[in-house]
């Protein structure tokens, strides 16, 4: 598939929205050129690419709504789905919380399209895995990982005149090293808009030197302990909290950020004074389409101020009911942090855990932000400033909110991308104090 341009894609959905007999329509046009290469046990196991465009309507009469999707964009055929979308929104119920379509917006482009990344061929996904597997081959290890890349454009338009385009790429790699008994294993992972800064044979040494560095673990006692938390392993804890960060989950008391017997936390200091974080489209580093996925125009927003609660998300319906205004929810975090790798961290660090990631992670508690999850990956104890042996993953139970309260010190921001987060991220590595480890765990 080709990637359309601004006119081809406003020309279809400008179709789409004059087809429709409806009070309101919305249509989004969006696609993608993904290709990828796969891994494991030291040979490329899958390779391919795919292609896809799909053409999606909402359609509402009164606050009656229906949705329809489409991956042809022949004149009969968007009409054809335009006439689907209005005959589900007149079989369906009302929405007591509908909203009409949005009022036209502003959006001032961000970066978020790189030629080199959306030029990139088989014989380049060939040589990434070659990269991985080949120093592992050699150290008598096993390499199993993915790299995908992807270029893809997203147009929307409604029948309030509202319209955007834009085109992104973006890139991602993970790979897991391990021994060949299976007691070792090492990780690295990248997330990317431009993949002229990836550098497949340095990462890859990172997971090289973790897998063979885990070696014959020991066990410690579960407990609190200082903790060295790579920027990977922070991002899992901080993506889950953001979740808090909804107006109406504090309002009803369903968020850490509620207050008891009614209303919520936004303008109280409730982390260490150290701890920033801010939401903007236009990040150099960190650049996000500059609309929501309602299409409302995101803009720079500070979400924690030196600790204070500076923002909470509300939704288009919940703002009309508290007399607010709804802007874009945001789709980057960015949390400032200093100048020290987590090497720097380490070293300043008398006795500690150093954690490479976690993972499968779970909510246990919404309302405190209790979360539970594994180390993996590279568990190391810390003694005078040097890795000093592997040790045993662990079961963890802890709340972010707790957490960014007992830092010792942070590093410089690095790009990442959470499991399960909605979000791009910058975030620091952090030496934290009383980090709570619960059981032992047998994964390596």
């Amino acid at each position: 598939m080709t990637i359309y341009s601004e006119q081809e894609a406003k020309a279809i959905l400008d179709k789409a929205i004059k087809a429709s007999k409806a009070d309101g329509c919305s249509a989004t046009l969006s696609g993608s050129n993904a290709g990828n290469i796969r891994y494991a046990l030291n040979g490329v196991s899958t390779s391919g690419s795919v292609s896809d465009c799909d053409l999606g309507v909402e359609v509402s009469f009164g606050k009656r709504t229906g949705t329809a999707t489409i991956n042809h964009f022949d004149d009969a055929s968007i009409e054809a789905v335009v006439r689907r979308a209005e005959e589900l929104a007149r079989l369906a119920p009302e929405n007591p919380e509908f909203m009409p379509q949005i009022d036209k917006q502003t959006y001032k482009a961000s970066n978020t399209y790189f030629e080199k990344t959306a030029a990139v061929t088989p014989e380049y996904r060939a040589r990434v895995a070659a990269a991985c597997i080949e120093p592992c081959r050699k150290d008598k290890l096993v390499a199993a990982g993915y790299f995908v890349d992807t270029a893809s454009f997203v147009a929307t338009a409604n029948s309030k005149g509202n319209f955007g385009y834009q085109k992104s790429t973006d890139m991602d790699f993970t790979c897991t090293v391990r021994t060949e008994d299976g007691k070792g294993s090492g990780w690295v992972a990248r997330n990317l808009s431009d993949v002229s800064a990836f550098d497949p044979k340095s990462d890859i040494q990172t997971a090289i030197d973790k897998a063979k560095g885990s070696v014959d673990a020991k066990a410690l006692e579960p407990g609190k302990y200082t903790v060295i938390m790579e920027p990977a392993a922070t991002a899992g804890l901080i993506s889950f909290m953001m979740f808090g960060f909804d107006a109406r989950h504090a309002d009803e008391g369903r968020s850490f950020l509620s207050k008891k017997g009614g209303g919520n936390k936004l303008g109280e200091k409730l982390f260490d004074e150290r701890v920033t974080m801010y939401a903007d489209p236009w990040d150099a580093n960190a650049a996000v389409l500059p609309w929501d996925q309602e299409g409302l125009a995101r803009a720079r927003t500070s979400i924690i101020d030196k600790g204070k609660v500076e923002y909470l998300h509300y939704s288009r319906y919940w703002a009309q009911k508290q007399g607010k205004k709804a802007v874009g929810q945001p789709g980057n975090l960015i949390m400032l942090g200093g100048d020290k790798s987590t090497m720097d961290l380490v070293k300043g660090t008398k006795k500690g855990v150093l954690v490479t990631r976690t993972w499968y992670i779970r909510m246990v508690d919404p309302q405190t932000v209790l979360l539970t999850g594994l180390t993996r990956d590279g568990t190391f104890y810390i003694e005078d400033g040097q890795i000093k042996y592997p040790i045993k993953n662990f079961r963890f139970n802890e709340s972010p909110a707790i957490m960014l309260n007992n830092i010792e010190e942070m590093g410089k921001s690095v790009r990442v991308q959470g499991d399960e987060s909605p979000f791009i991220m910058m975030v620091p590595p952090m030496k934290i104090r009383d980090f709570t480890f619960s059981s032992l765990s047998d994964a390596v």
